[in-house]
């Protein structure tokens, strides 16, 4: 007898006895896809992680089954069973071949046969054996699939479950560490929409619905977390604009999902001589629970007049999402936050196959450092004898156009130019002079091939910007920034990422390649 004919005839009808599939609530999930497997390259991927069998109940993974043929030992499919279960971060796994059931407590560590399987009820109580009114008002609201076309990821069921187990516990601050391009925005969705509809708030009594903020450090980030939490009704979701409370006279106040930038919330006009910035037009305790989005560019960072909000408001629950591992210079988000309730680092996410891999190409040239030389002629300013500039020095205190046309030429050689490119430079100016050099050069016949996007190009920047991420358009194709893009904006088939200076940041480095990683 097969696997195939074991799980049809022994397996699946054990399964049903127990009460899965039947009680209300419970779900078996078959050949369930955990990982899709890493890429390859020349369209291949390696072996994806499948589990024969996933035991839900009350929308949270319970168990893992790892089915064996009837013939095989009943331990054969331990090792898989365990790699599964860690991978899902369930508590209990079990070994099959049809004959026997060969069960794993994560927790305790003890193994060993077990007479039949758990019914739905028993197995929730054996994982929580301690009550929570909070979590099982949670669990109680399934995650928002859109009718099972939008199915959440492993990691992100883990980072969802996590947070809510953290607010069922009262802590008041929050940390998820999770790369980027692996869907933070998603994940703050599922919170919120257990939230609000489980109607938890402050006071800890479901008598209302809760006040939920989304801050983020970009209009274009608190947009597009706006329209990913579309799935709420019209009149629950707000967005905070400066415009729009200068023409009322007074912040809005009528809604339970409110999206701004740190900016608007720091403005305000002055009142009798003091600044009177508009976050404290609102009551301290008036937020249930705040997402900080990207919270590692200042959000909690001691010299940051962001951290005067998140102080103002330290009633509310605070959850800071963050793509940085810890590190030097992000040690103020985890002072702060404290540790993460749970990390997935790049590497989780390039193993997996959620991201793509990429590979470092880098080029030398016979400048990369420059000592002034009397048959050298100065352009315009004054250069210092006897020094050294090295690359740190480079279109920030002196200037070569012929090495930057050597390094575009370079690099327009090395690429497809048909394929969409970032391109971060030292300031804005080089921004300027490198996309220029890149339109002298390419090979399209489109003026608009390259564009620059910095803070000086205001709103052209941003449709340009728009543009680029738009999937149905090509043009442009690539786009010139210094400092703009490294963070935080969504856009998909970018092929090359191209450094013009140097990124003397793990933090900032680990942020641009995401900007590549996306599938």
């Amino acid at each position: 007898m097969n696997e195939a004919d074991t799980r049809a005839e022994h397996i699946d009808p054990a399964l049903k006895a127990a009460g899965w599939g039947v009680v209300e609530g419970s779900r078996v999930l078959r050949e369930y896809p955990i990982t899709l497997g890493r890429i390859e390259g020349l369209g291949r991927r390696s072996k994806p992680l499948i589990a024969d069998y996933v035991l839900v109940y009350r929308n949270h993974k319970l168990a893992v089954i790892e089915a064996k043929a009837w013939n095989e030992a009943l331990t054969e499919g331990v090792a898989q069973a365990k790699q599964y279960a860690e991978k899902l971060s369930v508590r209990f796994t079990y070994a099959t071949n049809g004959q026997g059931l060969y069960g794993i407590d994560r927790e305790t560590g003890k193994e060993g046969e077990w007479p039949n399987y758990p019914s739905p009820d028993e197995l929730w109580t054996l994982t929580f054996a301690k009550q929570d009114t909070w979590r099982d008002r949670f669990a109680a609201v399934p995650f928002e699939d859109k009718g099972g076309s939008h199915p959440s990821r492993y990691y992100q069921d883990i980072a969802v479950e996590r947070v809510m187990d953290a607010i069922a516990a009262g802590k008041p601050r929050i940390l998820l560490t999770l790369a980027t391009g692996t869907g933070k925005t998603f994940i703050a969705f599922q919170i919120a929409w257990k939230l609000f509809h489980s109607r938890w708030n402050l006071s800890r009594e479901p008598s209302r619905q809760p006040r939920i903020l989304f801050l983020a450090d970009r209009n274009i980030l608190a947009d597009q977390a706006y329209n990913a939490f579309s799935a709420f009704p019209e009149d629950a979701l707000v967005r905070i604009a400066p415009d729009d409370i200068r023409k009322k006279g007074k912040v809005p106040k009528n809604g339970s999902l409110f999206f701004t930038i740190f900016q608007t919330f720091m403005s305000g006009p002055p009142k009798d001589g003091k600044p009177s910035p508009y976050f404290g037009a609102y009551p301290p305790n008036f937020f249930d629970f705040i997402v900080i989005d990207e919270c590692h560019r200042g959000g909690a960072n001691d010299e940051s007049n962001w951290r005067d909000i998140l102080e103002y408001f330290s009633p509310a629950v605070q959850l800071g999402l963050t793509a940085t591992p810890k590190r030097k210079d992000n040690i103020d988000t985890y002072r702060y936050f404290g540790e993460p309730a749970y990390v997935y680092s790049l590497k989780d996410g390039i193993n997996d196959g959620f991201l793509t891999p990429f590979k470092v190409k880098q080029i030398s040239t016979t400048l990369d450092d420059y000592v002034y030389t009397p048959d050298d002629r100065v352009m315009e300013g004054t250069v210092e004898y006897g020094k050294r500039y090295s690359e740190a020095d480079f279109n920030r205190i002196i200037e070569i156009k012929d090495r930057e046309k050597k390094r575009v030429e370079i690099f327009m050689h090395a690429i497809d130019q048909r394929e969409k490119t970032l391109v971060f430079c030292a300031t804005q100016d080089h921004a300027l002079a490198v996309r220029d050099l890149i339109n002298q050069m390419k090979a399209s016949a489109d003026p608009n091939y390259c564009q620059r996007v910095t803070a000086n190009d205001g709103e052209l920047g941003e449709q340009h910007l728009r543009d680029f991420q738009d999937n149905e358009k090509i043009i442009p194709t690539v786009l010139t920034t210094s400092q703009k893009l490294s963070t935080g904006v969504d856009a998909r088939n970018i092929r090359n990422i191209v450094l013009m200076r140097p990124i003397n940041s793990m933090v900032e480095f680990k942020q641009i390649i995401g900007r590549g990683t996306r599938l």
